[in-house]
């Protein structure tokens, strides 16, 4: 409204400036409803140019791209302003002559060359609202740009910092010292009971931390490699836990070159371990499996320790935070009295 207030009203002082004496000597000799209807018909005219001018530019807003074709757009939409323009002045003419017959005829005040420079005038007007409205909206659109770059921005450098904090928690988990010991504990009783059996743990104890030192910095691994690393891992686990620990592995074959964060499994199954009780008369059951929407699942059953040790939070947040980086979906965690159960996504 701003604009046709304000388009109108300059329209009138140019008008003034070109023809001081031709039109504005009679001007307001004119009766009072002579005025107010060449004021209200300006006002239509000019809402009419504004309207055509939002129009052309949402429609060709999705046609012709600024940013794509901009000379192009640039004539297009100049072309099509011009002419929408003449149709406007033929309407409003057209109306002026039916009004003029309710408030009186118009004078004979403006000539041929009068007429050829108002028609200039418009055209020029009619340009520069478009030109207002071009500039509008790319200054909207830039705006918007603005706040989506910066957006990324933070995202990316939030994205870099949760990265850095993930790989630290990485390494905290490989260099693990209880990890370490355990397994140089039952391995040094091996070699002095079996020294078959201990020959094979060394090799599935060096085949588990080449792949946490090879691959943990890797952002994806097939699911294919992690269950290789898990056979190693498992035999790592039921050496020192004995009949305490059961694994049940069952995987869809057409899952296997899906993707999932590495050293996941191990993480998963440390867990379980770590906060249950693992007895022979009544073990701890770990289920690993597949399911039909594309989720890896792991469910252990639940028997509590009755001293529960200390939680750093490591393990399962490095997993949420690793998904938070690859994926839209996340990792659901369930607990009920005689499970708990995590499933992550597949990644194609």
């Amino acid at each position: 409204m701003l604009m046709i207030a304000f388009t109108c009203i300059f329209s009138y002082v140019t008008g003034f400036v070109i023809f001081p004496y031709s039109y504005w000597k009679d001007y307001f000799n004119m009766p009072a409803p002579r005025i107010m209807m060449d004021i209200l018909v300006n006002l239509l005219f000019y809402a009419a140019i504004v309207e055509l001018s939002l129009f052309i530019e949402k429609r060709l807003n999705k046609r012709v791209s600024w940013m794509v074709s901009p000379l192009k757009r640039l004539l297009i939409q100049a072309l099509y302003q011009i002419l929408g323009v003449l149709l406007i002045i033929i309407c409003m003419a057209l109306i002026y002559l039916v009004l003029a017959d309710f408030v009186g005829k118009p004078s004979s005040y403006i000539g041929l060359r009068e007429a050829f420079f108002t028609l200039i005038l418009v055209m020029f007007w009619g340009l520069m609202i478009s030109a207002v409205n071009t500039g509008d909206f790319l200054l909207k659109n830039w705006k918007t740009e603005a706040l989506k770059v910066a957006g990324f921005e933070i995202k990316e450098a939030q994205n870099k910092q949760l990265a850095a904090e993930i790989e630290l928690q990485a390494l905290k988990l490989q260099l693990d010292p209880h990890f370490v010991f355990n397994n140089l504990s039952v391995l040094s009783e091996l070699i002095l009971k079996d020294q078959e059996l201990g020959y094979e743990y060394t090799e599935n104890f060096a085949k588990v931390y080449r792949y946490l030192l090879i691959n943990s910095k890797k952002k994806l691994i097939t699911l294919r490699e992690e269950l290789k690393f898990l056979d190693a891992y498992l035999f790592l686990i039921r050496n020192r836990m004995g009949g305490g620990c059961i694994f049940q592995i069952n995987i869809d074959k057409s899952k296997l070159d899906l993707l999932i964060p590495p050293v996941t499994l191990q993480l998963f199954i440390e867990n379980a371990v770590k906060y249950n009780r693992t007895e022979e008369e009544n073990p701890l059951v770990v289920s690993i499996y597949s399911n039909d929407n594309n989720e890896l699942v792991v469910s252990n059953t639940l028997l509590p320790l009755i001293k529960i040790p200390d939680s750093t939070g490591l393990g399962l947040n490095n997993i949420i935070g690793r998904y938070a980086l690859l994926s839209d979906r996340k990792p659901v965690i369930e607990k009920d009295t005689q499970n708990f159960t995590i499933k992550v996504p597949l990644i194609k």
